[in-house]
């Protein structure tokens, strides 16, 4: 079966791989925007305290952390160990001493069903610096030892060259889909038709105009995020926890002596690829109101990317309407990077007619 999946994120990275895996002759096309959501994100994996209420949405980012370690073993068995991957815990804390309660009963309700979230206790302030030091003195914290960070362009640059070494092709270019009746036949880049048996939309925030010759109208639009790295040579980050605010902040470090300070959610911000005095410094007073620690800390880099959110924020993953052989993976909003891997595996199942791991029917995508 021949398959062109566009958009090499950590979606479609994942799709791509996981058809390869399964013996299709797979041709990836990317275009390498400036701005694509996987390339500036820092990956939280640790769904379980979540204030997530809705349990479609939830579902995904469950599957989506159950699935990480399933990846990181066939990875591995491909030679591919450079993944920004390391469970290092997750440290939830708030102000309200309620809402600490209260993810910590979600986190124990949802444990009993998910034995990867591994142990969950309640630590004093200073348990709670021992495991993200440059934390407020007066903190406690809910540990769930199973939480886990990723490295966005990492992972996805590691499963797109496993990809590779199982035969999958890597094109650089903007697609235009191909439609023969009600069937896609392709796509053109660079002059060049490659055709296939199927076609995996997974663009982005770009998709809705990749999509329009097949008719498909996707409510999914770019919401700016502006994520700071802070960097302070000589300190030893590497098994640093998660630390997971309760609000849509976070900050996690890795093994470079740097934490990530993340991110702003501007919706209808558009392509506008500029970072902001405004942005920048609402991502920084966030982080230093919970973590004065870093204030001395070097300001090494700040990453734009623009998450494709649909308009109900629900994500998107099914075949086009009418169109058995256009598959279509999108609005994974801020949570791509939990859900995105996962969520690949999802599509290639989809796409090569097997059944899927989580029903799908409430990711369809809708007639337009």
């Amino acid at each position: 079966m021949k398959v062109i999946v566009v958009g090499a994120g950590i979606l479609g990275a994942s799709a791509a791989y996981s058809l390869v895996r399964a013996g299709c002759a797979v041709t990836m096309v990317d275009r390498v925007d400036e701005g694509r959501a996987t390339a500036a994100g820092a990956g939280i994996v640790s769904p379980w305290g979540s204030p997530t209420v809705d349990e479609d949405y939830y579902a995904l980012l469950a599957y989506g952390a159950r699935y990480y370690p399933r990846l990181v073993q066939m990875l591995a068995e491909d030679g591919e160990f450079d993944l920004g991957y390391a469970k290092v815990g997750g440290l939830y804390v708030a102000s309200d001493p309620a809402e600490l309660d209260a993810a910590e009963r979600r986190a124990r309700a949802r444990a009993v069903d998910a034995p990867e979230a591994g142990s969950i206790e309640r630590l004093t302030p200073a348990d709670a610096r021992r495991a993200f030091p440059p934390l407020r003195e007066d903190q406690p914290g809910l540990f769930v030892s199973g939480g886990a960070r990723v490295d966005g362009r990492r992972i996805a640059a590691a499963m797109q060259r496993a990809a590779a070494k199982r035969g999958a092709r890597l094109v650089n270019g903007s697609a235009e889909l191909v439609m023969r009746g009600a069937r896609a036949a392709g796509v053109r880049v660079n002059g060049e038709l490659i055709e296939a048996d199927a076609v995996v939309a997974t663009a982005g925030a770009w998709a809705p105009k990749f999509l329009e010759p097949a008719g498909v109208r996707l409510a999914v639009a770019p919401q700016r995020g502006q994520i700071v790295h802070l960097r302070l040579p000589g300190t030893e980050t590497a098994h640093w926890s998660i630390l997971q605010p309760l609000n849509s902040y976070y900050l996690l470090a890795f093994e470079d002596s740097r934490v990530v300070i993340g991110a702003s959610r501007e919706t209808g911000s558009g392509f506008d690829y500029r970072l902001t005095a405004a942005g920048v410094a609402e991502v920084l007073n966030a982080g230093l109101a919970i973590a004065p620690g870093l204030a001395a800390w070097t300001l090494h880099e700040i990453r734009i990317g623009f998450r494709p959110l649909a308009d109900d924020y629900r994500p998107k993953l099914g075949k086009a309407p009418g169109i058995d052989n256009l598959i279509i993976g999108n609005g994974l909003g801020p949570s791509g990077l939990t859900m995105g891997p996962f969520s690949g595996a999802e599509l290639a199942r989809l796409t090569l007619g097997k059944p899927t791991e989580l029903a799908l029917d409430p990711y369809a995508i809708g007639a337009g």
